[in-house]
């Protein structure tokens, strides 16, 4: 992709633009909901983050010290043998379910970790039924999630709070993270289905962001950059509580 982009650029004659990937994500749902400087939770197959500006930056205020959501949710629809993509086939399957499976909870501070839940939630394939099993991962999981979210929505006392990436579409998080907001007397929004996957409108979008604030790059600085983290980006269009 950056090979691309820079074939772009040069035989189109217009500037290159660096792109964060997580940054993208957030700025798509807050461009299609209107929604100004929310709480965000960002989950998808390669994150799980919650974060909220201040002071020029995203901050991550937890995340996950291991496996993404996503990440997770997949491999254990991959040993259930679902075909991918397993999220949505989780949730269908957890919607027949009725029986809690007793799974572990990891929590720490505000970060979540995924690797015991799933290593558990393996072993127990055969003693359970698929059905409970996929019920009690997502109740596990998402209550993870929902926990570090309302701490940082206490500590942030943001006004709204954004749901976005490819787990986002999952109805039961939706349901428990739009609970965590109207306890807090936040507005909840979550971002558009078919925008919640990666998608080039979103790093369309973030480039613009990125080009009207000057930030441009020279064909010698562009290059992947695998360990970029959201919050070492500069945020100069969001005009928080905090700017």
């Amino acid at each position: 992709m950056a090979t691309a982009a820079r074939a772009l650029s040069l035989a189109l004659n217009v500037p290159l633009v660096g792109v964060n990937h997580c940054l993208a994500h957030i700025e798509i749902g807050r461009l299609t909901e209107n929604v100004e400087d929310p709480l965000t939770l960002y989950v998808s197959g390669g994150n799980t983050l919650v974060a909220a500006y201040e002071k020029g930056r995203y901050r991550i205020f937890g995340e996950t010290l291991d496996l993404a959501i996503g990440n997770m949710l997949d491999m254990f629809a991959r040993a259930l043998g679902l075909r991918h993509p397993g999220g949505p086939k989780i949730e269908e399957l957890a919607y027949k379910g009725s029986v809690f499976v007793s799974l572990p909870y990891v929590v720490k501070g505000m970060d979540l970790s995924y690797s015991g839940v799933y290593t558990a939630a393996v072993g127990k394939i055969g003693s359970c039924k698929a059905e409970d099993l996929c019920y009690s991962v997502q109740e596990v999981c998402f209550s993870m999630l929902a926990e570090v979210t309302e701490r940082a929505l206490a500590h942030t006392r943001k006004d709204s709070v954004l749901l976005t990436g490819g787990v986002g579409r999952n109805r039961r998080l939706q349901e428990m993270i739009r609970v965590v907001a109207e306890e807090h007397g936040a507005s909840f929004h979550v971002v558009p289905p078919q925008l919640a996957g990666d998608n080039g409108a979103m790093i369309a979008w973030a480039g613009i962001l990125e080009y009207i604030s000057g930030r441009t790059l020279m064909m010698e600085e562009s290059y992947v950059k695998p360990k970029w983290r959201l919050d070492e980006v500069q945020v100069s269009w969001v005009k928080g509580e905090t700017s």
